[in-house]
């Protein structure tokens, strides 16, 4: 089975550590070896060549303004080196100077889309400036969202439904089945938009198993993508929940590689 994991976080060998603490401090989550990976490209591939997935979509997300271009560049570059089983996404952040150049410097670096994550900018996913951001990309690349948390209000399924509506051209990818922690609310308000996929990561721990293939089935394995939110969590353990939920053989390959190899164009995969 050819398998893509599309929702890897990586980050520069020098920042990884400080990085993935940053991430289990925003997620009130205890700092373990045995939960979360180191967050370098070296670690991730281990990792996940060790659970049999042979594909990664990987991005990191600007706190700053001032970090996007070096962020880009550095994603650019491990895609290069990879040789081919490395797809990387491109970052914004709302303060940028000039957006569309940001993402016209995304499109020229060969990057095949753009991550952006509300909560961590602290910014409303239908907020003015990400709809500059989605007017580029309508029609060129697909936009990844963060979407869903119960404690706030950036990016939960009230402001990714104006998007869709406003922007019926424009791919958006929705982490977390949506809405991390908003489920209902999403699968009621999400469902049934032509533009709208999702990926799976960091679901099953929260939701179960049971409410997470009835939510995959409400979207259709057409629209979903397997992702394991590293460092967050093991690749080998998140394939496993994946493949113990009962999914069809049709709908695990739409799921685990079928449908990223079609959004983003990928033909090759690490043996």
């Amino acid at each position: 089975m050819r398998i893509t994991d599309c929702h890897c976080h990586v980050y520069p060998d020098a920042l990884a550590e400080k990085a993935v603490g940053g991430i289990a401090s925003f997620y009130n989550i205890e700092l373990t070896p045995d939960m979360l990976g180191r967050g370098s490209v070296a670690d991730m591939l281990e990792r996940e060549r060790r659970a049999g997935i042979g594909h990664q979509v990987i991005f990191s997300v600007a706190t700053n303004a001032h970090q996007v271009s070096s962020v880009n560049r550095f994603i650019a570059g491990e895609v290069s080196k990879s040789g081919g089983t490395l797809t990387g996404l491109g970052t914004v952040h709302p303060d940028c100077p000039d957006l569309r150049d940001s993402v016209e410097e995304i499109i020229s670096l060969g990057l095949k889309g753009v991550k952006i994550h509300p909560d961590f900018q602290q910014t409303k996913a239908d907020d003015y400036r990400y709809l500059k951001v989605y007017e580029c990309c309508e029609g060129r690349i697909p936009v990844l969202i963060h979407c869903g948390d119960c404690r706030k209000d950036y990016s939960n399924p009230n402001r990714i439904k104006p998007v869709l509506d406003i922007f019926t051209g424009l791919t958006v990818i929705g982490a977390h089945l949506g809405g991390w922690s908003v489920w209902d609310d999403a699968v009621k308000n999400l469902c049934g938009y032509g533009n709208f996929y999702v990926d799976c990561s960091s679901v099953y721990d929260y939701a179960g198993s049971g409410k997470m293939l009835d939510i995959i089935r409400h979207y259709g394995a057409d629209r979903v993508l397997f992702g394991t939110d590293y460092p967050m969590w093991s690749p080998e353990e998140e394939l496993a929940k994946l493949l113990s939920l009962g999914l069809t053989e049709n709908e695990l390959e739409l799921i685990t590689h079928k449908n990223a190899e079609s959004l983003f164009g990928i033909d090759k995969y690490a043996l």
